[in-house]
């Protein structure tokens, strides 16, 4: 059947061309055999991969919602939908690429937590000034916080970065 030899072919691709971790490129495959699943099981005679259009696929991102997949790992399934038939765009297969008004689900994006005025004062008060590391301790944690900065951000933080 054609889903497998372009799936291979995808997989090859994922690996030579793009450089993908062995994770990423399992979890591309994993997605692209589920939609060649739905199809198998939704069509009397499954069309190949390149007879599939939108429609189709938007069906099959109805499914994967119904059958109770987060918003994340459905928009992972999409994001490999799009790079399955990028790939066969490349490869000269397809000449029209079915995702192009595919919507990706919305994920949910949770703030970081912060600290309150009165812990950020309790933190900078217990501080032990007495020794050698307090001071910078200190400096440390005022900057954090004065300037709403990421740890990572106050340590690639430059000194010409302070004017």
């Amino acid at each position: 059947m054609n889903w497998q030899i372009h799936i291979k072919g995808f997989k090859a691709f994922l690996q030579l061309e793009k450089s993908l971790s062995g994770n990423s490129v399992e979890a591309y495959v994993r997605d692209m055999t589920k939609l060649q699943q739905y199809i198998e099981m939704n069509f009397e005679n499954p069309p190949s991969p390149e007879k599939i259009n939108s429609k189709t696929l938007r069906e099959f991102i109805s499914w994967i919602s119904e059958i109770g997949l987060g918003a994340k790992s459905q928009a992972r399934i999409v994001s490999g939908i799009r790079a399955f038939y990028k790939y066969l765009l490349i490869e000269d297969i397809i000449d029209d690429d079915p995702t192009v008004l595919l919507e990706v689900p919305r994920t949910e994006r949770k703030l970081p937590d912060t600290l309150s005025n009165s812990e950020i004062v309790k933190m900078i008060d217990a501080i032990d000034l007495s020794k050698a590391e307090g001071a910078r301790n200190r400096a440390i944690i005022e900057t954090l916080y004065g300037c709403g900065l990421r740890v990572s951000e106050l340590i690639n933080l430059q000194i010409s970065n302070l004017h």
